[in-house]
């Protein structure tokens, strides 16, 4: 009898998975023969908990990721720093202090925290941060300071972008780079009324503007274009006969933070009439760097937890996380924090967990390159790894819930969309995904939600 209801069971489930299997199938050759995918490649790839194979359409193949590219960067911090890493930044001088006076400099440094001075963590932000610097600065007995103050940004290489980004988002604050002090999310903020400019979330140190937006339409179609350093930046593009706000990658963190400090200093009575420099521009004058001994440090300061970072990364798919934590692996793991390493090491990493090296060709750990080439099956091989981990709440935390209710990152770019995520069934069949598709004429994602759909 129990051999009976074994092989029952046995048939209703693969009837069962044959006819999901062929409603993905339908679903999927609509899509590619709508006019909006004619010229479309599309990697598809659906498991079930198990890692069992429910449908694939050319799974293997490796295209162009987008955001999803996230999820690989996401597991692989969590696993090797684990989720209770945090970034830490330090205060402290050079030289003696002596009667309230420190007579040397004042100085800074990081090990590249993403988050200092973000909004988005409630005991973090910047005005917190100001407070325990200030606080820790006139218990330390200094009241005058009778040099510089230098922040060491020396921690990372001088590389702040990966190499393959479009130059179209480098300004835009999705394309912010990497900095060894980062500072608000490298982002700043710009009211414009039609075309002129009425206001910034913080004033931009030593940077000129060119303004080419015109106006017309009715949305932002504006780029803004900073480079790294550079005391120059360009706005054009069109914006709609109201106020908008856009926002801009910071070209100079480490400076920008260092510019406030200094204001903060004089509004907190503390006798400062010295220069603001950082390390990257003493190399560029030829000058010698300054770097604070751990004799003299008066402060440190501790980012988030990397579980509470992640969950920012994957919800609101911020790349100067990815990048920085690309950079942080590389430091950790290779003791050489440029971009190569950190790529190399992410793919190093996921060739030991068993997935094809063939199918996961990284360009930079947050999928803003379009020279990431990933398959679907590959994506699906790494969510099924993660949800084995300890870690995986951590993890799975920071994948939206979409409005279908399919827990699930996604990744837009031009031509490019992809969606990968875990999804319960309503009679309760768990799904693990991944869809990727390229050169995707559509406005929208509507029809590839259209194929997920079919899993509820």
């Amino acid at each position: 009898m129990r051999k009976i209801v074994a092989v029952l069971t046995l048939s209703v489930q693969i009837i069962f998975a044959q006819n999901i299997s062929q409603k993905l199938d339908e679903a999927t050759k609509n899509l590619m023969n709508s006019s909006a995918a004619i010229s479309s490649n599309l990697s598809f790839y659906v498991s079930d908990e198990s890692g069992n194979l429910i449908y694939e359409y050319q799974g293997n193949k490796g295209f162009s990721t987008a955001s999803t590219q996230k999820i690989f960067t996401a597991a692989a911090a969590l696993e090797v720093l684990g989720k209770n890493y945090t970034y830490k930044t330090t205060s402290g001088y050079s030289g003696t202090i002596s009667s309230g006076i420190l007579k040397g400099n004042l100085i800074m440094s990081s090990t590249g925290d993403p988050t200092l001075g973000s909004w988005r963590y409630d005991a973090y932000k910047p005005e917190n941060f100001k407070k325990k610097l200030i606080e820790a600065i006139k218990k330390a007995g200094i009241n005058k300071i009778s040099g510089n103050l230098i922040i060491d940004d020396s921690y990372f290489d001088h590389q702040t972008i990966p190499g393959g980004w479009p130059w179209d988002d480098l300004g835009n604050y999705y394309g912010a780079g990497v900095w060894g002090v980062n500072w608000r999310e490298n982002q700043f903020d710009i009211n414009i009324s039609g075309n002129e400019f009425k206001s910034f979330s913080y004033p931009l140190e030593g940077v000129s503007w060119l303004n080419d937006v015109k106006v017309g339409g009715n949305s932002d179609q504006s780029l803004i274009f900073t480079a790294p350093h550079s005391n120059v930046a360009l706005i054009n593009g069109t914006l709609p006969a109201k106020t908008v706000t856009v926002s801009g990658a910071t070209p100079n963190p480490p400076l920008q933070l260092g510019v406030e400090v200094k204001q903060w200093l004089k509004d907190s009575g503390i006798d400062f009439s010295g220069k603001v420099m950082t390390n990257s521009q003493l190399e560029i004058e030829g000058k010698q760097i300054q770097q604070l001994s751990k004799n003299n440090v008066i402060f440190t300061y501790e980012s988030p937890t990397l579980d509470k970072i992640i969950y920012w990364f994957l919800r609101k798919s911020i790349n100067l996380y990815g990048e920085t934590l690309i950079k942080t692996l590389a430091k950790e793991k290779k003791g050489n924090p440029d971009f190569k390493s950190g790529v190399a090491y992410l793919k190093e990493f996921w060739k030991s967990k068993g997935i094809n090296p063939n199918m996961i060709n990284f360009a930079d750990g947050s999928g803003l390159s379009p020279q990431n080439y990933v398959s679907a099956k590959a994506e699906v091989q790494a969510l099924l790894y993660a949800k084995k981990q300890p870690w995986f709440e951590s993890y799975y935390d920071g994948f939206p819930t979409q409005d279908n209710g399919i827990k699930m990152k996604s990744g837009t770019m031009r031509d490019t969309k992809s969606f990968a995520g875990f999804h319960t069934s309503r009679d309760g069949k768990k799904y693990v995904f991944s869809i990727i598709i390229n050169n995707y004429q559509g406005s929208g994602s509507t029809e590839l939600q259209k194929i997920l759909s079919v899993l509820k």
